[in-house]
């Protein structure tokens, strides 16, 4: 059946469901699932947390005996194995569901095209993709683990609008304002992880936790109990036990490049050697670790060096800059430690938004090779 108006209607709001599971789906999908009858929505559901019910059966529970018959509009191929939950697309078989319309097909290798393929044999009428560039954009860290082994990689920088970080001392609090800050809140609340080198974490006796005041959500009590892991990069062992980041609540990852100077860690803490050729951290080698751990989506907050080393080794994926209006003059920090000589060696950007966040512009930016 060719692809309606209609069609596309009810999968922009399955696309505004699935966005409900924005900070509480990891390391599965967001997936959002509405079921229509004679072009009238009658049920909808999205995947809420990991371990629960897929949105086509949240969705299905809601239609009941309706469903018989109807069209299912979801965001993500059907899943067609049994891993804490059973496949959906036998789900919407046993349902009666006669018509699937997709976003884009799974990129898991598990599924990757198996569900749509049961649903054709078993006679459901199966459309798509529909609305593929916005589906696709509901899970980039999801998409990027399955199809390359590596997380969605997002730098976060504040800087002055003379592109300064942070005075000559180290001194940066604070650049940016309240909202700005609120709004960094919300991203570390989507990413699994939070990479930071010892120097911030030192300096800015940063927790890099996530506060449930500050996240400025209906939800955000339930959003703070799960805290991403926090990636702190210490190459020369200078973090010790009583540091005020492990203070907080929530897993940390010392990342050396060899046996740490201190013992007596507390239990939240686990150490790993990542030690590249050059004797630094290799970030390769951590960012397909925290893939192969299930991570999607990772925020890089840190200073100059390291956020610089993640853009010049082609491994940031998207980058976030809150820019104030201020100017921290000529001696202070640049956004990135960074050293080109000729403009031949520049760094094209493509910039895909900016907006107003209270005083302060957040430009959202990702390298362009074409650029």
């Amino acid at each position: 059946m060719p692809l309606s108006d209609l069609d596309s209607q009810l999968m922009a709001r399955a696309l505004r469901l699935a966005e409900r599971g924005l900070y509480t789906t990891t390391p599965n999908p967001r997936v959002g699932c509405v079921i229509a009858l004679g072009g009238e929505p009658i049920a909808e559901g999205w995947h809420q947390r990991a371990g629960e019910a897929h949105a086509e059966v949240n969705a299905l529970a809601k239609a009941g005996e309706r469903a018989r018959g109807a069209t299912a509009y979801v965001t993500l191929e059907p899943c067609n194995h049994t891993g804490r939950t059973g496949p959906c697309s036998q789900a919407l078989i046993d349902a009666g569901i006669s018509r699937v319309v997709f976003g884009m097909e799974d990129p898991n290798p598990k599924v990757s095209g198996e569900g749509l393929e049961r649903l054709r044999a078993a006679g459901v009428e199966v459309d798509g993709p529909l609305l593929e560039e916005d589906a696709r954009a509901l899970n980039p860290g999801f998409i990027k683990r399955m199809e390359r082994g590596l997380p969605w990689v997002r730098c976060k920088l504040a800087m002055s609008l003379d592109g300064r970080t942070a005075m000559a001392s180290g001194e940066s609090k604070w650049v940016t304002g309240r909202r700005a800050r609120e709004d960094v809140q919300r991203l570390r609340a989507r990413s699994c992880a939070i990479i930071s080198g010892i120097d911030t974490v030192l300096m800015d006796q940063a927790a890099l936790t996530v506060r449930a005041d500050e996240l400025k959500l209906d939800n955000a009590a339930a959003i703070a109990e799960r805290q991403p892991l926090r990636v702190v990069l210490d190459s020369r062992g200078r973090m010790t036990p009583d540091a005020p980041l492990l203070q907080h609540p929530g897993p940390v990852l010392l990342v050396h490049c060899g046996e740490t100077a201190n013992t007596g860690w507390p239990a939240q803490v686990e150490t790993l050697a990542l030690a590249g050729r050059d004797g630094r951290i290799d970030l390769t080698a951590l960012l397909r670790e925290l893939a192969r751990r299930e991570y999607n989506e990772v925020l890089v907050e840190s200073g100059a060096t390291l956020a610089g080393a993640f853009l010049g080794q082609g491994l940031l994926d998207e980058m976030i800059v809150y820019m104030a209006p201020k100017l921290l003059g000529s001696n202070a920090r640049p956004l990135f430690q960074l050293p080109l000589d000729s403009m031949a060696a520049q760094l094209p950007l493509k910039i895909h938004d900016i907006r107003a966040v209270g005083h302060d512009w957040r430009i959202t930016a990702s390298p362009d090779p074409e650029g």
